[in-house]
């Protein structure tokens, strides 16, 4: 019998009862139950490989099924590189103060399940070659776009993106190390050619408005929506660079996808020896941005090493409009931080954006200046403790994704009633 945190397991709390059939030694049961007052609407859980029965020779993939008969999309997830599934992951709905059966068993060929979360990456390797898909990549502090003998936007869309029936968002990989947001008007995954040409070519077509959504958010020389800097001191500095810029202070940046699939899509950013402007120090930073259904919203783990302990991670929320000031909220052992203004280019629509930090890390907030390398952003500050992850979420809700978010009570009850999911534990048994 175990039991683990939310944050370390995706929210949910397990107990593994060992109690397996003879019978029936591939199929197990899950009891999941929810304590809380609220209803839990698509509630991630994760379940750890050690907890579940020997797969089946040649059965690897999971079947969860009600008492009705009905399928729930899960998927069994290679989250360590080495071949092999480390942990069940699906989403379920369960109202508040109750529970719910389900049969787990194992198939050899996956369900047509919808898919309701995506990774996009490309990559080109010479401006006149068109881009390829990609699971992976590496760049180097001389290779940015503007840099000499290299000269182009080398990846689709600036970067990888990453998607679930609400909300897109995507990382500048060229340096920035920003994170935008794409508005979405409906709930299929967006196109895997946006911000390609008919030709596999780059091409910047998504700031306008298609039947999918569009880009819609203004970062400038901030970090976007749950991008990472670091405080040393009482200094802010950049992870990385601006767009002007011809060599990085981050002398190698890795990607690759960890996962994707209908329920979840997750990927591995690495920052190796990255020098801050101006210092002689050097810091290894990492982060896994994941998303699953049904939040308007992902979650982003972060780790640092090379500390010297005057350090403090920063994690940023745009501020190009001033008009809204931040409000800050406390949800149990959560903070959630928010503004609801017009975020958005020309300030043409409002968006709300929000952050929700464990409180046990959380000391306070700061705003970067108005200009610079780091500029227009409100910044939580969290506790930086060597190698020790640290996992938030960033929120960002479009008025033309759901007009009730034109609101700012409305998109404020959102985010205090998303904080609320993200602080419920789901127990779990299996037998």
């Amino acid at each position: 019998m175990f039991r683990t945190s939310a944050l370390a397991s995706l929210l949910a709390s397990f107990v593994f009862l060992s109690c397996q059939s003879a019978e029936e030694p591939s199929s197990q049961e899950l009891t999941l139950a929810n304590p809380a007052s609220i209803a839990l609407t698509d509630h991630p859980v994760a379940v750890p490989h050690d907890a579940l029965a020997p797969l089946p020779e040649g059965k690897v993939v999971p079947l969860l099924l009600t008492p009705q008969g009905d399928t729930i999309a899960a998927q069994l997830d290679d989250l360590d590189g080495d071949g092999s599934g480390d942990e069940l992951f699906f989403v379920i709905d369960l109202p508040a103060d109750s529970s719910r059966t389900l049969r787990l068993s194992w198939v050899a060929q996956s369900p047509d399940y919808p898919r309701r979360t995506q990774i996009r990456f490309g990559k080109r390797t010479s401006a006149d070659t068109p881009v390829q898909p990609r699971q992976s990549d590496t760049s180097y502090a001389n290779q940015l776009p503007k840099s000499a003998g290299f000269g182009y936007q080398p990846y689709q869309t600036d970067g990888p993106s990453w998607e679930n029936d609400k909300v897109g968002f995507r990382h500048y990989l060229d340096g920035r190390n920003a994170k935008d947001l794409f508005g979405k008007r409906v709930a299929t995954m967006s196109p895997r050619t946006v911000g390609l040409d008919a030709n596999g070519a780059v091409e910047d077509n998504y700031h306008v408005m298609e039947a999918w959504g569009r880009d819609v958010m203004s970062v400038g020389n901030s970090v976007g929506i749950g991008g990472v800097a670091m405080m040393i001191g009482d200094s802010l500095y950049r992870l990385g660079v601006t767009v002007d810029d011809t060599l990085n202070n981050v002398a190698q940046t890795t990607f690759n996808v960890v996962t994707e699939g209908p329920v979840r899509s997750m990927m591995h950013l690495g920052y190796q020896r990255w020098t801050p402007d101006g210092t002689s120090r050097t810091y290894t930073v990492e982060e896994q941005p994941t998303i699953w259904p049904g939040m308007y919203a992902y979650r982003n783990t972060v780790t640092l090493s090379g500390l010297q302990g005057d350090e403090t991670l920063l994690v940023g929320m745009n501020n190009l409009d001033p008009t809204d000031s931040l409000t800050v909220l406390e949800v149990g052992e959560w903070v959630a931080l928010l503004t609801h203004d017009r975020e958005t280019y020309n300030r043409e629509w409002l968006l709300g954006l929000a952050l929700i930090v464990p409180k046990q890390a959380y000391l306070g907030y700061t705003e970067a200046p108005p200009a610079g390398r780091l500029a227009q952003a409100y910044f939580a500050k969290l506790k930086a403790q060597e190698s020790r992850p640290v996992s938030y979420y960033a929120v960002g809700a479009w008025e033309l994704s759901d007009p009730a978010f034109r609101d700012p009570a409305t998109f404020r009850q959102y985010v205090q009633h998303l904080t609320q999911q993200v602080a419920t534990e789901v127990d779990v048994q299996l037998r």
